[in-house]
């Protein structure tokens, strides 16, 4: 039988989701301890949020009452960080540890509003220059304080969403003064190709290494951006725990606490995961190239998407192994239809697909499509290697469901990696390799056998004790923002016959350029200026779209990242 798998260290709530031996150890006892202690600390919490809402909103109502026009409601400017907010009590009193493996910290009320208002921004439906709804109708209409509303717009102020107006209101900002046309996508019949883009891939990588060049060829987000200092922290934690025995029981395996952290992650998702199909990887890519290995053999060919990430023609150009490229739509993800008749023509043994946020497009399949997709996989039996790697860098409020949802025939290698959101450095990834999961774990055994374990400690530590959940939010947050500043930059000074992608999430977008455009030469140029961009060609096993760019807003915006923009429009006048 299985070792049980008790999420959290063992707490009760998830028992039965998750199989146990029926026994009660003394460490699950005081899990549930913890997590009444937990739940009563909640209910206190709660009461003092209505506390506080309650004097904030009598306080703004009373001043709302006094205006005669609510329409013409002086936008309310936020108030300074050095001045407390009214009835606010010490944090260490009411601090919760929201541990991975008990509950999710639950989003404030404000916080709720502002989502539904970026998505309402993100969707069209409130224009760039509109209105927001006032403070009081919002308030009328939502069922919410007006203080609450005004803490939303102070959020969405920060994400660079909405701005103030003096005595008008809240409007949509004019993130660009033209909209950036959507990048075509032209359906072609397709058959399988070589696969040689490592030169072309390197020269990109190449670029970065030069800390004074604009990094808008990076395939990371910046390093800014995530909680190093909390993670060391988890680090030299678990090491100073770490017995001799505790480096070699799990090395093979994975971390103990780190494989229940994954699962109850797949759990919460409505994907409950048998811990038997999990391996641990040194980053995702050593599961998608071990997804690869176990599926084809040299010469075979394997369903890509076009555009690829370059990294994914890389393993295909070492394992010998032959592209069929499927168009993929820039907001919709990969055509269907190309897919089934590739499959039906073509002896495809394995395909390499992005379900969600795809790089270099930033396209997301809906769930009928992902249904579609893994029904097409099943009817000719063909294994589906699902890159997950930017699964949590979504900017909506729902996370999205991968195709191994749908994976009763066990078809789906999905790979994940805390890479992109979390520790980049790390380099701890997994995969859930369905029917394919022992096969897989005897092949890692055979090549690394196992990532590094206080590396693994470390990330299992920060899952359970340092706040993933706010960290990912504040990360989404910082994207956004990010993704509005380059479309804005981008339509200021690239070309007017240019269009781009706006993706729901990650933290990169693709241009596509006139035809008269040469990204290869643009490359080239904007290097000689101190700037990395990722062309075209590095993207395609036949060195298409060279006509297109792929640049990443994963770096903070600053007024260098303007001047680069500005600098990237002029080399494009040039040609």
């Amino acid at each position: 039988m299985d070792e049980p798998f008790y999420p959290g260290g063992g707490v009760r709530e998830y028992r039965g989701l998750i199989p146990t031996d029926g026994k009660e150890s003394p460490h699950e006892r005081q899990a549930c301890l913890q997590q009444k202690l937990r739940a009563k600390l909640d209910e206190l919490q709660a009461e003092v949020d209505k506390l506080k809402a309650r004097a904030r909103g009598a306080a703004v109502d009373t001043r709302i009452e006094r205006e005669q026009d609510t329409d013409r409601l002086e936008a309310k400017p936020k108030p300074s960080a050095a001045v407390p907010a009214m009835m606010e009590c010490p944090s260490s009193f009411f601090h919760q540890d929201y541990r991975f493996g008990s509950a999710r910290p639950p989003m404030k009320r404000y916080e709720r509003f502002a989502d539904e208002i970026a998505e309402l921004i993100r969707d069209g439906v409130l224009a760039p220059g509109e209105r927001v709804p006032s403070v009081r109708q919002a308030s009328r209409e939502y069922g919410i304080s007006p203080s609450t509303v005004f803490q939303a717009y102070y959020l969405l102020e920060d994400r660079g969403l909405i701005l103030a107006k003096s005595r008008s209101g809240y409007y949509v900002r004019e993130q660009a003064r033209r909209v950036l046309h959507e990048p075509r996508m032209t359906p072609r019949r397709q058959e399988a190709a070589d696969v040689a883009v490592s030169e072309l891939a390197f020269s990109v990588l190449d670029s970065l290494q030069d800390t004074e060049t604009v990094p808008f060829g990076s395939a990371f987000p910046s390093p800014d951006l995530f909680p190093l200092a909390r993670l060391a922290r988890s680090m030299a934690k678990a090491l100073r725990g770490m017995s001799g025995s505790d480096v070699l029981k799990d090395m093979t395996a994975g971390d103990a606490d780190l494989r229940r952290q994954i699962v109850l992650r797949y759990t919460l998702k409505g994907m409950p995961l048998p811990p038997k199909e999990l391996v641990i990887t040194n980053g995702a890519m050593e599961a998608l190239n071990l997804g690869l290995q176990c599926a084809t053999s040299p010469g075979d060919l394997v369903a890509i998407e076009s555009p690829a990430f370059y990294a994914s023609l890389q393993v295909l150009e070492r394992l010998k192994l032959k592209a069929v490229e499927i168009p993929v739509h820039p907001r919709e993800g990969i055509d269907l239809a190309v897919l089934a008749d590739s499959l039906a023509r073509l002896p495809i043994k394995a395909c390499w697909f992005m379900s969600h946020l795809q790089n270099p497009l930033g396209a997301s399949l809906d769930q009928e499509k992902k249904r579609a997709l893994y029904a097409l996989i099943k009817r000719y039996q063909v294994p589906l290697i699902e890159d997950d790697a930017y699964a949590e860098l979504h900017f909506g409020t729902t996370p999205p469901r991968p195709v191994k949802q749908f994976d009763d025939d066990g078809l789906v290698i999905h790979c994940g990696s805390f890479s992109k959101c979390l520790a980049p450095g790390y380099r701890v990834g997994w995969l859930a390799g369905g029917r394919y999961a022992e096969r897989l774990s005897r092949l890692k055994l055979m090549t690394t056998i196992s990532p590094s374990v206080p590396a693994q400690a470390a990330i299992a530590d920060y899952l359970q004790h340092g706040g993933y959940d706010r960290h990912l939010r504040r990360l989404r947050h910082a994207l956004e923002t990010q993704q509005g500043q380059m479309l804005a930059a981008a339509s200021r000074f690239f070309p007017a016959e240019t269009r781009a992608t706006r993706p729901a999430g990650g933290y990169v977008l693709w241009f596509e350029f006139p035809e008269r455009v040469d990204s290869l030469r643009l490359f080239r140029m904007a290097l000689e200026q101190g700037i990395s961009v990722a062309p075209g060609p590095i993207f395609s096993a036949t060195q298409g779209f060279r006509h297109c760019l792929r640049l990443s807003y994963g770096h903070p915006w600053t007024p260098r990242s303007e001047a680069a923009m500005e600098r990237l429009g002029e080399l494009l006048d040039a040609f």
